[in-house]
């Protein structure tokens, strides 16, 4: 049997490319919205999230008419590629370009292939938001920092993908949340939650059932300004039940955030363990176990007793 190649982690301090996050996180937002005006609803939004890819991250299929189309981000080659079902592509490169300029050419390119698409061009979850058009400040693209997340984004896809072996409830797929930039993978109860009247609009759709997520963050402010401030991997219950921040997770390294009310495992501690990929497995697991526990999911309904 061939050798396995060894996991790859590399490092990423959040500080060193703040302003290529900011960047990117706009783009992926023009075209996430771009998503959002052609797919149909599916439960928790899930037709806007993105999918990790072999070489970056994905729209997936959007229709169009008697076509379709897909957005791909190459972060690899760091191109954009625009592909239609009638064999169309475009390309665009990905470099230090304002976000302004980015949105313009997108939607160019989108029309050079005969696709006309309206969004709203204002960000979300982004405290302080400018429209898409009128952003030129934020214009770093520093392809390596980008390579490093991507390669991060990728592997932690493949540890969610293992740890939702185990569990035969409704689940989401993994999933690139656009609007907060995270990777995530969520499990749900089957039971409804009550949202606070104050709730953003996003959640309403979004935290509508008891679920139970976790992610990877690469440490951008969320939607009402809280910074994490480095990467980490993170898990929490919706709603929260009582002794949770005080559950025993693995491993030490991981603690609860009260600002955010989440678990958090610092990516720097994960990565230096001698197996991050099993490390962050247990910590996601172990986050669970406590979780379902407190808020007395039917876990022998919900988790698999055999696997193939």
């Amino acid at each position: 049997m061939p050798r396995q190649p060894s996991e790859v982690w590399p490092p990423l301090p959040f500080d060193a490319w703040r302003d290529t996050q900011a960047t990117l996180h706009r783009w992926t937002q023009v075209v996430g919205k771009v998503k959002l005006a052609t797919t149909p609803f599916q439960n928790e939004w899930w037709n806007v999230a993105f999918s990790v890819t072999s070489t970056g991250i994905t729209t997936g299929l959007m229709p169009y008419g008697n076509e379709a189309f897909s957005i791909d981000f190459d972060f690899v080659d760091h191109n954009l590629y625009v592909r239609v079902s009638d064999g169309q592509t475009k390309t665009m490169s990905l470099l230090p370009r304002s976000v302004a300029e980015f949105y313009a050419e997108i939607f160019a390119v989108l029309g050079s292939l005969g696709i006309d698409v309206s969004i709203n061009p204002l960000p979300v979850e982004i405290v302080d938001p400018v429209e898409f058009h009128m952003d030129h400040e934020n214009e770093s693209y520093d392809a390596d920092a980008v390579h490093r997340w991507w390669r991060i984004q990728m592997q932690t896809a493949k540890v969610m993908q293992r740890y939702q072996t185990p569990f035969g409830g409704k689940s989401s797929p993994v999933m690139f949340f656009w609007g907060s930039f995270d990777l995530a993978v969520v499990r749900f109860s089957g039971r409804p939650a009550s949202l606070p009247e104050d709730a953003p609009n996003f959640m309403q759709f979004a935290e509508d059932q008891e679920n139970f997520a976790v992610g990877f963050w690469p440490g951008n402010d969320n939607y009402a300004g809280i910074p994490l401030g480095e990467p980490g991997f993170n898990a929490y219950i919706f709603p929260e039940p009582d002794g949770f921040k005080e559950a025993t997770v693995r491993p030490d390294a991981a603690y609860y955030h009260d600002r955010l009310g989440q678990f958090i495992l610092p990516f720097e501690a994960a990565r230096h363990m001698s197996n991050p990929g099993e490390t962050i497995l247990s910590f996601y697991q172990s986050v669970y176990e406590a979780a379902a526990t407190l808020a007395y999911w039917d876990r022998a309904a919900l988790e698999l007793d055999r696997i193939p």
